[in-house]
């Protein structure tokens, strides 16, 4: 009768937290192996979302809206999450619900293909909300 090591075979601690732990006998080269494989087909199938931003300022004029609102709707089909942003500089900031009407519209307009994860929120000179896109069955 052969001994474990004169075949290639190795003992491998399997289930180090059970309770007793879990030992086999297999060549610990090809074990390695199979379980990088197993981790590269598992991050090959997974999906990485990234969040875009879209940036504008209160006085964006209606064409230049409608572009930003194209490049939304490219955002969200690739699946990916849109952080819409409107940034206020010098006397803008007296009229912040200037803002909260363009990103309330653009929530509005977007949303048949998208659904708001956070309503604008006011940080400083900047009025921000997250859109992400809709789950589809």
């Amino acid at each position: 009768m052969k001994r474990a090591n004169e075949v290639g075979l190795d003992l491998v601690e399997v289930a180090p937290n059970a309770r007793p732990p879990v030992c086999r006998l297999m060549d610990y080269g090809k074990y390695r192996y199979e379980q990088s494989k197993k981790a590269q087909e598992a991050k090959k199938r997974q999906t990485v979302i990234q969040v875009k931003e879209v940036k504008m300022r209160p006085r964006t004029d209606v064409h230049d809206m409608n572009v930003k609102k194209k490049k939304i709707v490219k955002f969200l089909k690739q699946g990916n999450k849109v952080k819409v942003t409107v940034q206020f500089r010098g006397r803008e900031i007296v009229h912040p619900e200037i803002g909260a009407e363009m990103l309330k519209r653009i929530a509005e307009e977007m949303a048949d293909i998208s659904v708001v994860e956070h309503m604008p929120n006011m940080e400083g000179r900047t009025l921000t909300m997250v859109l992400g896109p809709k789950k589809t069955r």
